[in-house]
């Protein structure tokens, strides 16, 4: 009796497999790299059915927390370089095969699901990818092709930016692939490559993840790729700014997860999804790490950027600001501390040195007009803040211009009467 209950605990702890152990080593022992030319041939195809079978184990796997055989089969049989290969050829292949067929007036299959399987290569690729890349030694085992995985995450990730910055993120419920094989529009099949390319580019954002969990074992060209040939914060930046997984349909939020869109209750609009959650841990991988810091180039244009997310930059400040401190509280304790005679000279002085017409004649850009953007001539005359071409848009700024300009007015007022003071006699 105790050796049957222990045997059924046994067997309730085994993993649900696709494969076993034996059938798993023979399918990675199988994978090889194909020529674009022989993309669609029988063993292409034998080898997509591979894929599907191992991406399926490895979700298996993964769920139940014993993805460690698979994970080394693919170490082992040195598989992952052939896997991130066969991703770009299939990635080449959509972009300059599959369209030339769209356009194709003639070209009028019986079926349209064999090239469905082919655009569905690339996603089975990067979902597998995504499910093992957890592991340092896969990435580690990717060798040069790392950099290839990093272009491809790049190019994925600019692409979705650059479709939710414009409103052209596909928010319809993704059809069952079976609907597709009664499918004789090449159209339709173009719009499901549509909507399987906004997957695939966040399962893309998630391989990055994975990839700048392991900058410490990364070659140097690696980081040097993310940071300054791609400039990977800032487009990570760009999107937190967009959020292409989440829209506003009917005044309901929906945000994508798991494969589809759902409608998120109000109580929870705040809770950060595992997608948002990815964005965030990457910027902080890349942005936190000493390495990558030194690395970085922190131009104006970069500051700019990272300063849409002040959360993360506060960090970055905060890291490498150990002296500043000192600095700061120098000034602090012997600069902006100065008696009220002190304080009338240095307001003489600043008048003198930090004098507007001055400043503004070194500047080599000639002022903006603040309404309509065109080179301005005139100012305000009693803030001497603004600028405009003409008095129309004077006159159009100034109900907004009002509040400001009265405050600047008083201040600057206040500071003349302070210069201008007497000083107190002695007692």
């Amino acid at each position: 009796m105790v050796t049957a209950s222990v045997a059924l605990e046994a067997a309730m702890e085994e993993p649900l497999a696709v494969l076993l152990p034996g059938e798993a080593e023979v399918l990675v022992g199988e994978l090889k790299s194909f020529p674009l030319r022989a993309v669609g041939e029988h063993g292409w195809f034998r080898q997509h059915e591979y894929i599907e079978k191992l991406n399926m184990q490895a979700l298996l796997s993964a769920s139940a927390g014993h993805e460690q055989l698979l994970t080394e089969l693919l170490v082992n049989y040195a598989k992952i370089p052939t896997l991130v290969e066969e991703l770009i050829t299939v990635e080449i292949w959509k972009q300059k095969i599959f369209p030339i067929l769209c356009r194709l007036k003639d070209f009028k299959p019986k079926s349209t699901f064999p090239i469905y399987l082919v655009l569905h290569h690339e996603a089975s690729i990067i979902n597998l990818l995504e499910t093992v890349f957890f592991h340092k030694e896969i990435c580690e085992s990717a060798e040069d092709t790392i950099l290839d995985l990093i272009d491809y995450s790049h190019r994925k990730l600019t692409l979705l930016a650059a479709q939710s910055a414009c409103g052209k993120i596909l928010h319809e419920k993704k059809p069952h692939p079976e609907d597709l094989q009664n499918a004789t529009s090449m159209q339709e099949l173009k719009k499901q490559a549509e909507m399987m390319e906004f997957d695939i580019s966040l399962k893309a954002l998630s391989v990055l993840r994975f990839i700048t969990d392991q900058i410490e074992s990364l070659p140097v060209s690696a980081v040097t790729r993310m940071l300054n040939t791609h400039n990977f914060p800032c487009l990570l930046v760009q999107l937190v700014e967009h959020c292409p997984w989440s829209c506003f349909e009917e005044g309901k939020l929906k945000k994508y997860e798991n494969g589809g869109w759902y409608v998120v209750p109000h109580e929870d609009r705040m809770k950060m999804t595992k997608l948002e959650g990815q964005v965030w841990i990457a910027l902080y991988n890349l942005l936190l790490n000493a390495e990558c810091q030194r690395k970085y180039n922190f131009d104006n244009f970069n500051k700019s950027q990272l300063l849409k997310v002040p959360v993360i930059w506060d960090h970055v400040v905060r890291e490498n600001s150990g002296k500043w401190h000192a600095i700061a509280k120098h000034q602090v304790n012997n600069m902006f501390s100065p008696s009220e005679e002190e304080l009338r000279s240095q307001a003489c002085r600043w008048a003198q040195t930090y004098n507007l017409d001055v400043i503004e004649a070194l500047i080599p850009e000639k002022p903006n007009c603040a309404v309509c953007g065109s080179e301005a001539a005139k100012r305000c005359s009693r803030c001497r803040n603004e600028w405009y071409c003409r008095r129309e848009c004077q006159v159009q700024h100034w109900q907004k211009h009002k509040k400001a300009c009265n405050l600047m007015a008083d201040a600057l007022k206040k500071i003349e009467d302070d210069v201008k003071m007497p000083k107190k006699p002695t007692e």
